[in-house]
């Protein structure tokens, strides 16, 4: 399986602080049956100020300590970006990473107020020749009220991405419901771990994988977690991968009494 949101590298960000932690969730993701794992640190203006060449300098040393360590884990890079002021010229100004140098971004919202002009801005990267990968948005607090944004964006070409422990209840029923509703109505493109930590977020994307298939089947759970996030690495243009699937009949009209408990 790939990975391709994930905080391994050590005391860059609200990940682990300490190498021995990076290495056990390294060890971790290995056992889980994880091959490759893009270390995508946040970039927040104000808080992480990240960069595309810090991010590789760190991605390169955490690369020698595997080898140290014998830790058979392949690594990428990117970061898990926020909406700022001329984001595109950071990215084609060298400052901001997509995701292993591809054509695709992880593009992180607020996670307690909705961004004005939301749609507009992710439109504009869009232009520029990017796909934005919205990162986790079933678990954003403004999901309800909002909800209609996310199937407009992905008409519009962008992509999703859920964490997996939504799926199987790790974040709570909240997420889990609204991961089940976007898979459920053939919205998600990928699944990934968000990985902070060895204990509290453990990089586990296996049992995302198996909760997937247990709604929109093996072949399409395979997709969310292999051959998607390979095209990525590849930069494959969406058109030449596989398709989202056709909602489920039984997200036909969902969400009323759901809907009304979580609002």
């Amino acid at each position: 399986m790939i990975d391709l949101h994930c905080h391994m590298l050590p005391a860059i960000d609200d990940g682990p602080t300490a190498l021995d932690v990076s290495l056990a969730m390294a060890r971790c993701a290995v056992a889980d049956g994880i091959t490759f794992t893009a270390c995508t640190p946040h970039i927040y203006p104000g808080l992480y100020e990240n960069s595309k060449d810090g991010i590789a300098a760190a991605v390169d040393a955490f690369r020698a300590e595997l080898a140290k360590a014998g830790i058979p884990l392949q690594l990428g890079f990117g970061a898990d970006t926020h909406l700022a002021p001329d984001l595109v010229g950071g990215i084609k100004g060298g400052r901001v990473p997509t995701i292993c140098g591809s054509r695709y971004l992880l593009l992180e919202p607020p996670h307690h107020v909705a961004p004005p002009r939301f749609a507009e801005s992710v439109f504009g990267l869009m232009t520029a020749g990017i796909v934005p990968v919205i990162t986790h948005p079933e678990r954003l607090s403004w999901i309800e009220s909002h909800y209609q944004v996310f199937p407009d964006l992905v008409h519009q070409g962008c992509w999703m991405q859920l964490t997996s422990g939504s799926l199987t209840g790790r974040f709570g029923r909240r997420p889990q419901y609204w991961a089940e509703r976007m898979l459920d109505e053939g919205l998600v493109h990928i699944l990934a771990t968000d990985s902070h930590h060895i204990d509290k977020r453990p990089p586990l994307l296996a049992e995302g994988r198996e909760a997937a298939a247990r709604r929109v089947g093996a072949e399409e759970a395979t997709h969310l977690v292999v051959t998607r996030p390979q095209g990525i690495l590849d930069d494959r243009p969406p058109s030449e991968l596989p398709p989202l699937p056709a909602p489920r009949p039984s997200a036909k009209g969902k969400g009323g009494f759901w809907r009304r408990l979580f609002q």
